[in-house]
């Protein structure tokens, strides 16, 4: 049986890749989000709120279980938020704690527990980050969330790099999927300009169809992962790479 343990999977990305998963046979699915908002047979829901880090740190033995049957094991790090969006020194500090918690602490909790409980075992384990292209750049309005999602990035490269010393075969990837039709797509359509200089341009990807489906980028994130690892594959990637 293969495994999948997946953040934020009641909505946007996070749940079509649940749901793209689950069309494959032997292929079980955790589900680690709030809300559960899918129904199957081989769907696990467990409810967890990531930006509680009390809660974090207590529940996370269940949602790395002992897998007697597994021929993989992949965590995909997808939960994230935006939060509000404006200027470094026009916030309130707690918005920098609450996305950081999410983006960050959280994730790396996550991957800490996976490794130091799947470590020994020998099949293929992969632990996917979902990062994005504003962790590769300044983007005005957005600091706390481009902040975090860099050092996503530098969390993995660190984590692959432990992992090749080690010998574990353990493979980490970090990955942008591109201008997704989610909730944060919505909520940065409503964002001025004042708080955000691009929130016109992000207004034109929506009105010309220029945001990809979910499903669509779930459907070739789930064949990247199942084709068998590159030598020269970066840790550290983007959808639009993926070949």
């Amino acid at each position: 049986m293969h495994y999948y343990i997946i953040t934020g999977a009641s909505r946007g990305l996070g749940k079509a890749l649940a749901e793209v998963l689950l069309e494959q046979p032997e292929t079980n699915v955790i589900g680690v989000s709030r809300h559960a908002t899918i129904e199957h047979p081989r769907y696990h829901h467990q409810p967890l709120d990531l930006s509680d880090m009390l809660a974090v740190q207590s529940n996370l033995h269940k949602v790395f279980p002992r897998f007697a049957d597994a021929a993989s094991i992949t965590l995909i790090n997808n939960a994230g938020v935006l939060g509000e969006i404006g200027y470094v020194g026009e916030q309130q500090n707690e918005q920098y704690e609450f996305v950081f918690d999410v983006n960050l602490i959280a994730p790396a909790m996550l991957m800490n527990t996976f490794l130091s409980t799947y470590s020994s075992l020998a099949v293929p384990r992969t632990i996917l980050n979902i990062s994005s292209g504003a962790a590769q750049r300044a983007v005005d309005g957005w600091a706390a969330y481009s902040a975090s999602k860099a050092a996503l990035d530098a969390l993995s490269r660190t984590v692959q790099k432990e992992q090749d010393l080690r010998g574990s075969g353990i493979r980490i990837r970090s990955l942008a999927p591109g201008i997704l039709d989610t909730a944060m797509q919505q909520h940065i359509r409503t964002a001025d300009t004042q708080s955000f200089s691009e929130a016109s341009t992000f207004a034109d990807y929506h009105a010309q169809g220029q945001l990809v489906e979910p499903r669509v980028a779930a459907a070739i994130i789930v064949a990247w992962l199942q084709r068998p690892t590159s030598a020269t594959e970066d840790v550290v990637t983007r959808i639009d790479r993926l070949s």
